[in-house]
């Protein structure tokens, strides 16, 4: 690590923010995960489907800006639970496109905000050179805390192989 040169209340400000935001998250998802029953991960899923069914899994993968087994995984859940549907695509057998079922829609009609959701809008209602900055400096701490290599998987979702 590099030499501390940061004054403390500096440090100590950041350390603040962080907390917050953490708290935030956790408790917006705990919220939505008692009312749902489903994880924030999952709730950010069918939110997009609702917007627009996927036409593959990785189109699904931009979209929530992960990789292709982490979704996966999530789709895979919310089909056990009726929540989503797989269908062959109409211009590509090889392709899978992702929908939201009826049962799926009731649901997102009823539940309140998602993590995802509020952090994308607050990041989207930030001034571009703001969140240019936030971005580079946000990779620039990820990086010194030595997490560069681990997945970007969803908020609170384990991992492609984890659970919930």
């Amino acid at each position: 690590m590099g030499a501390n040169t940061n004054p403390p209340e500096v440090v100590g400000r950041a350390l603040v923010s962080i907390r917050r935001l953490v708290r935030t998250l956790r408790t917006t998802a705990v919220s939505v995960e008692r009312e749902t029953g489903l994880s924030t991960a999952q709730t950010f899923v069918l939110q997009l489907l609702l917007q627009a069914p996927a036409e593959s899994m990785n189109d699904l993968a931009d979209r929530t800006s992960t990789d292709q087994s982490s979704v996966s995984v999530v789709v895979s859940r919310l089909e056990a639970k009726g929540l989503v549907a797989r269908l062959a695509s109409a211009t590509d057998a090889r392709r899978t496109q992702v929908v939201i079922t009826n049962d799926g829609i009731s649901l997102m009609h009823r539940k309140p905000p998602t993590v995802q959701q509020r952090l994308t809008h607050a990041l989207a209602c930030m001034p571009p050179s703001s969140l240019e900055l936030l971005a580079t400096e946000l990779n620039n701490l990820v990086a010194l805390l030595g997490a560069g290599e681990e997945p970007a998987t969803l908020i609170f979702e384990d991992d492609a192989t984890g659970s919930n």
